[in-house]
């Protein structure tokens, strides 16, 4: 009996796919070699032949010099969120250096109930001193609707506060290293381990994902008071203070399964059903991450089941065939939280797909993406943690 060969190609047609994962053309600043493999297969494979040992005595002489350079109680700045990323680089910094961080949030006023027990459990399990910044839920509300016109995403605050505040922490208390999780090398498709593209300074956080200096966000609604914030410290603070940042993820081999059942098991970290994925542990703090990765879809035609599942290809955990199935179940799904972000921005969605219309990336224009809707979903598990406590407590 002859074995069934599939002929199952997936994705979306007429657009063209990394010949051995499941990364299209429609990704950001994404390249591909004469044979077609993207750039972050390409540095998959510049994994296998790094040494690892070298690179984290390269970390460590790095942590000893940030220490002696410090003028502070703490030796480095560690920004956390809670999630999975967040506990490993506390495990490295904490456990393996014997280090001091000081912890750094940016909140995004979307935490869930899971990424609230986690980011809390990261600082009583690492005996982390935390500091953290909330803006207003109405400014929330007022930037999301501004960041989809302004850049096609829903969290334009996210994206810059996660880089401006950790800065201004680290110039104010005049601690020079700061210590990232995991490296833009890693599966960002623009650089590879060999050859890093883009390194952390100043306006890192600007050129990979707000895209938008805080002033460009000003408009009749938002002020220059309300995007305060969000400004970075200037260059020259910057300098004098001889501030800068790393990734760990380009000092210790990166391996987000090993990594989270590690944190699991050792630290109590959990993980938490997702929306627009298969997998169950990236973004878990955010109840909006299903909105972020919809609209990447309508933009760009994928979204974070695509990237799990390019990651699973190369770990040999997924055949592409089995990627593709996923992707097309997942991706395409209208995430419950939408309903909420509409309502807390003062938009249509109508008025949200004719903008993610005109974002669309060009390869896309004239193809209709597929959208599935799940009606099984609670409008309870879409609002904010702190949201829901409140008005627990105003009912009782």
């Amino acid at each position: 009996m002859k074995k069934k060969v599939s002929n199952f190609t997936g994705g979306i047609k007429g657009i063209r796919y990394c010949n051995r994962c499941c990364f299209p053309a429609t990704m950001d600043d994404i390249s591909f070699d004469k044979l077609g493999i993207c750039k972050s297969c390409q540095s998959s494979e510049d994994k296998m032949s790094i040494d690892w040992k070298q690179r984290e005595k390269k970390f460590r002489k790095l942590v000893d010099i940030a220490k002696k350079k410090s003028k502070s109680n703490y030796d480095c700045v560690l920004p956390i969120s809670g999630g999975k990323d967040s506990f490993f680089q506390a495990h490295i910094l904490v456990k393996k250096y014997g280090l001091k961080p000081l912890a750094v949030t940016f909140s995004h006023n979307w935490y869930t109930e899971v990424g609230v027990y986690n980011l809390h459990r990261c600082l009583e399990v690492f005996n982390l001193d935390h500091n953290q910044f909330t803006p207003a839920r109405k400014l929330v509300n007022k930037l999301a609707k501004k960041s989809i016109s302004a850049i096609g995403d829903s969290c334009w605050h996210c994206h810059s506060g996660v880089g401006a505040f950790p800065l201004q922490i680290a110039t104010k208390f005049n601690i020079p290293l700061l210590v990232w999780g995991e490296s833009v090398s890693e599966n960002d498709g623009r650089g590879r381990y060999s050859s890093p593209k883009i390194k952390f300074d100043r306006d890192y956080f600007t050129k990979v994902s707000a895209k938008l200096t805080p002033n460009k966000m000003v408009d009749k609604n938002i002020s220059k008071k309300d995007v305060q914030p969000f400004q970075l410290p200037s260059k020259e603070e910057i300098n004098s203070k001889g501030v800068f940042g790393i990734h760990i993820g380009d000092y210790f081999f990166w391996d987000d399964e090993r990594q989270v059942e590690f944190i699991k098991k050792e630290y109590g970290w959990k993980e938490t059903k997702m929306e627009g994925t298969y997998k169950r542990y990236k973004s878990v703090e955010c109840v909006m991450s299903g909105v972020h990765d919809y609209l990447c879809y309508l933009k760009r035609g994928f979204g974070r089941s695509t990237w799990q599942a390019a990651v699973d290809i190369r770990n040999g955990i997924l055949s592409r065939d089995e990627a593709f199935n996923l992707i097309d179940h997942f991706d395409t799904e209208k995430p419950g939280a939408l309903e909420y972000f509409l309502k807390t921005t003062g938009m249509s969605e109508n008025d949200l797909i004719g903008i993610m219309r005109k974002k669309k990336h060009k390869l896309l224009k004239s193809i209709k993406l597929k959208i599935k809707i799940n009606k099984k979903k609670k409008k309870e598990d879409f609002l904010p943690f702190y949201e829901k406590l409140i008005k627990k407590h105003l009912r009782s």
